[in-house]
């Protein structure tokens, strides 16, 4: 009974930590969601906790009604789509490969130091921009995608998991007579889902996210992705051209924090509606693909 109670007790201290430190990492979000419908001397005043102060939608009026907002937005779903599918395709085909033991693949070492070393000593940021340039890449979709296109981490990541598959069922469709890329395509593809949905959000969030190589490659704003463009949304007016009174009231209740906290709270949505779909394959792709056996 004594055992017993002191399970039940640091039952107990485990769910007060963890709630504590879920709470702890909840507060920024709501803050954050709270200041975007918050009024500009609210936020500027400090007053805005988890629940917003003197209600309006004056932020997110100013960003959703930007006509140039939703092509940014469209341009950066269409780099998602774009972006994702072939980092996928080329990771997939890179670590299959590389996976194989010497015997059917005599060049795997040679290749395995190729992409240690590219990921321990990438192109810069000057070199790429040269590369880009050169290909006549610059305002266009692919210099946002290509530059990016293979990932050395997720090949690893891939690599490993594929040498995780039993070599039973490799053998089984050797014997039925598949082709190599058949064997990829029905087994190894099927059984590493964990691992390519893992690779899957890597590459969505950080496509989705950036908004650096916006700046570099785009000289024009129209083809700005999402993030870049929120990034250069100002708030900084000629109050004097302003003559209609509802569009100053508006104003005056925007802020920086405001407006940058709207920014967040629209630009993270889409990431929210696609995470818990991938969320349960991403503990055993992520943990089997980075054991090498």
């Amino acid at each position: 009974m004594i055992k017993r109670g002191k399970l039940d007790s640091l039952t107990v201290l485990i769910y007060v930590v963890v709630t504590v430190l879920g709470l702890s990492c909840l507060f920024p979000i709501l803050n954050t969601l709270a200041l975007s419908f918050s009024s500009s001397a609210a936020a500027t005043a400090g007053k805005v906790g988890i629940i917003p102060v003197d209600f309006t939608l004056s932020s997110y009026q100013k960003i959703l009604n930007d006509q140039q907002l939703w092509r940014s937005f469209l341009i950066s779903m269409l780099r998602v789509l774009l972006g994702t599918s072939l980092n996928i395709f080329l990771v997939i085909t890179l670590a299959y490969p590389l996976s194989r033991n010497q015997r059917e693949f005599g060049a795997q070492k040679i290749y395995i130091k190729f992409v240690l070393f590219a990921m321990l000593f990438n192109g810069v940021m000057v070199p790429t921009y040269m590369v880009v340039q050169k290909l006549g890449m610059i305002n266009s979709i692919w210099s946002l995608i290509f530059p990016g296109a293979v990932s050395t981490g997720n090949v690893i990541l891939m690599m490993n998991f594929f040498r995780s598959v039993p070599k039973a069922l490799e053998e089984a469709a050797e014997i039925d007579g598949a082709t190599p890329f058949q064997i990829l395509w029905n087994i190894f593809i099927p059984a590493s889902k964990p691992c390519i949905a893992t690779i899957v959000l890597f590459c969505i969030v950080w496509h989705w996210n950036d908004y650096f190589s916006g700046l570099l490659y785009m000289t024009k704003v129209h083809n700005y992705p999402l993030q870049t463009y929120i990034q250069m949304i100002a708030t900084t007016f000629d109050i004097s051209k302003i003559t209609d009174i509802k569009k100053l009231q508006e104003f005056l209740m925007i802020s920086e924090k405001t407006l940058n906290s709207a920014k967040i709270v629209v630009s993270v949505i889409p990431l929210l509606l696609i995470y818990p779909f991938l969320q349960k394959y991403f503990t055993t792709g992520l943990v089997v693909g980075a054991v090498k056996e």
